[in-house]
């Protein structure tokens, strides 16, 4: 049995990775720091698969973590997803971003490398492109952040990248575009506080939890909202584990989108959840977030080729697991 640490595990996208390994046999080791994760769904987990199974720890990857791999022997790779990850805040607070996901990364690298823990998977961004230069994007375009939390992800793939060839480092860098969605039994779901991601937002303006707040600036698109490419959670992290794979069996170091090849504006991803809710709730304007740009669309094609991944989740389905998990979690884990 394969033994996976897995960074920011009780985050949104870390805890349904850690739902997902578990359920394909492996055993996880779960980190995270609770500023922004929340111990609930390891909890929730440990008890469905046992303690055995899912062993948790509370770390700050900016501290020494030398007492975690001292306990925790034959780590076989590593699922980084711990960041800070709000595009408007890192505007706002650069020095956080480049505290938490540069240097955090950074440590946890060394650390790794100091233990002979050479495969990783870093969870990155499309916001590394910056504006688009042409559509699809692909893994060759331009990288030119737009802000400090694109940059951040970049400095670290740079990193990653220059670990990879002078320290025998094995990685496979994903960059998302917009993930959505819950696990598909709605058992583990966002619990940002507040969310800034769009569809998670709808359903739960949809649901009546709280008002519903268009936050997009108005951008040069047909309806002056902002295109974005928006898949699945479970699919993003099926990928991870395809990434997994391809790396044990000895494959080179890859960078690769995850998206779907599909773009959908905001006021189009609010049709859909109306539609497939039923329920046509409010629209009100408040403070455009800073740090958006008009367009993003993934080109998966090095998904499909490398990985042989690609999504298999609408935003229907999406939609639909969001209102499982709303429904059992209004506001989220609580803590």
């Amino acid at each position: 049995m394969k033994k996976i640490l897995v960074t920011g595990a009780g985050g949104y996208i870390g805890s349904v990775a850690t739902y997902l390994l578990l359920q394909n046999g492996y055993q996880v080791v779960a980190v995270d720091n609770f500023s922004t994760g929340y111990r609930q769904p390891l909890e929730f987990l440990q008890d469905k698969f046992g303690k055995n199974k899912l062993i948790n720890y509370e770390f700050d990857l900016r501290h020494d973590l030398t007492p975690l791999f001292e306990e925790e022997k034959n780590i076989d790779a590593v699922f980084h997803y711990a960041a800070s990850c709000l595009v408007d805040e890192s505007m706002k607070d650069p020095a956080k971003y480049f505290s938490n996901n540069v240097c955090g990364s950074q440590n946890l690298l060394n650390t790794l490398l100091k233990y002979g823990i050479n495969k990783v998977i870093f969870s990155s961004t499309c916001a590394v492109y910056g504006e688009a230069a042409y559509f699809p994007i692909d893994e060759k375009h331009p990288t030119d952040p737009t802000g400090p939390y694109g940059e951040s992800k970049l400095m670290t793939e740079k990193i990653i990248k220059w670990y990879g060839k002078l320290k025998n480092l094995h990685y496979i860098v994903l960059r998302y575009f917009n993930v959505c969605g819950a696990s598909d039994d709605g058992a583990i779901g966002d619990s940002k506080k507040p969310s800034t991601l769009l569809v998670q937002n709808a359903v739960r303006g949809a649901l009546g939890i709280e008002p519903f707040f268009l936050t997009c600036p108005e951008v040069p698109t047909p309806d002056k909202t902002p295109v974005r490419d928006y898949v699945n959670v479970v699919d993003l992290n099926l990928a991870h584990i395809k990434a997994l794979e391809y790396l044990f069996n000895g494959s080179q170091s890859e960078i690769i989108n995850l998206g779907t090849g599909n773009g959908d504006s905001v006021l189009e991803i609010i049709g859909k959840v109306r539609e497939v809710t039923g329920v046509k709730f409010g629209l009100k304007k408040t403070t455009p977030r800073e740090g958006d740009d008009a367009k993003k669309i993934a080109s998966i094609e090095k998904a499909e080729k490398v990985l042989g991944w690609r999504p298999e989740r609408t935003i229907k389905d999406s939609i639909e697991s969001l209102m499982k998990w709303y429904k059992g979690h209004p506001t989220g884990w609580d803590k």
